[in-house]
């Protein structure tokens, strides 16, 4: 789609400001979004077209945002994604009124709104009357593998009483989780077969579990199951002083163990570096442990009280 002419090529020394719903202040920042807008990068970069990104200061603080930057040090302006609607872009046109506007990857449901009509030029991905185009995201480069960390953590235990710090455990771990790069996938072991978010089965949250690089967890079974599993636990025990989780990190053998006394970044730092390296092998010979142990976790003491050790039927 094409409007008010040709826009024309970008001269040596112009600059291109890129745009999109990432960009507003009251827009959103989706990941296809920002697929699309690196996917667009990618391309100007090659072409060696000088181009700077508006984002919003809900999503990057760090900006620039579109109230820093100056529309005159800008020759053209581009909208990335997304669907071409509403005052936000109809402001955008008005502000940046010289410069070449163009939209590229977005969707056009009324091609005569002021929000498509200010435009120079439209290249959609799909629009009324003509062939769907491939999301731009579909071809963004591919980024490096990031981790991926379930976050198993519990807000109860109230029969801990005052030695209870469940609180400022979660409080520091998910603020300390916000900032590292990695997949968050946050889990539950309570199990539930009328809640479609939670498992219904042991089985349907193990299937969860094994296809995770590292659980983060201050629940006992967050990190037993983990290491059944054989997936690394970063656990916190939060009960001051110590309790269950720290008992059972003892049975188990295992060492990323944080006491919520001792919590801090530098200690999740390290059992974190050491989970998503050699903490692999180490959970997997534990996962090897469990399958093969005979005994060991009370069972032979429960046959025991029950009068059938060695065969033996309970006496009625």
């Amino acid at each position: 789609m094409r409007r008010r002419g040709h826009p024309g090529a970008v001269a040596p020394g112009s600059r291109v400001l890129l745009t999109g719903w990432f960009a507003f202040l009251h827009g959103e920042a989706t990941a296809g979004d920002v697929l699309a807008l690196e996917r667009v990068r990618e391309v100007l970069r090659r072409a060696g077209v000088q181009h700077d990104v508006a984002w919003s200061p809900g999503f990057r603080p760090e900006g620039p945002s579109l109230t820093q930057v100056r529309p005159e040090d800008y020759s053209h302006l581009v909208f990335v994604c997304g669907p071409l609607h509403g005052p936000q872009l109809e402001e955008l046109h008005r502000r940046f009124a010289h410069c070449v506007r163009i939209a590229v990857g977005t969707s056009v449901v009324d091609a005569a709104c002021p929000a498509v009509t200010g435009f120079h030029q439209v290249v959609a991905r799909d629009a009324p009357g003509t062939e769907p185009r491939p999301d731009l995201a579909a071809r963004a480069p591919a980024a490096p593998d990031r981790p991926v960390a379930g976050v198993i953590l519990t807000h109860g235990q109230h029969e801990y009483g005052a030695r209870r710090l469940h609180a400022r455990v979660a409080e520091e771990v998910t603020r300390w989780l916000s900032g590292r790069d990695c997949a968050r996938l946050e889990l539950e072991t309570r199990l539930d077969v009328r809640d479609w978010r939670l498992c219904a089965t042991p089985a349907q949250l193990e299937a969860v579990l094994v296809r995770l690089d590292v659980v983060v967890t201050d629940r006992l079974h967050g990190m037993v199951l983990a290491l059944r599993a054989g997936v690394p636990a970063l656990a916190v025990d939060p009960v001051e002083g110590g309790a269950k989780v720290t008992a059972q990190a003892r049975a188990c053998g295992w060492p990323a163990l944080v006491p919520a006394e001792r919590l801090d970044t530098a200690a999740l730092d390290r059992w974190w570096e050491w989970c998503t390296t050699s903490g692999r092998g180490a959970a997997q010979v534990i996962a090897e442990g469990l399958r093969r142990g005979t005994g060991g976790d009370g069972t032979e003491e429960l046959l025991e009280a029950l009068g059938t050790a060695g065969g033996e039927r309970p006496h009625r």
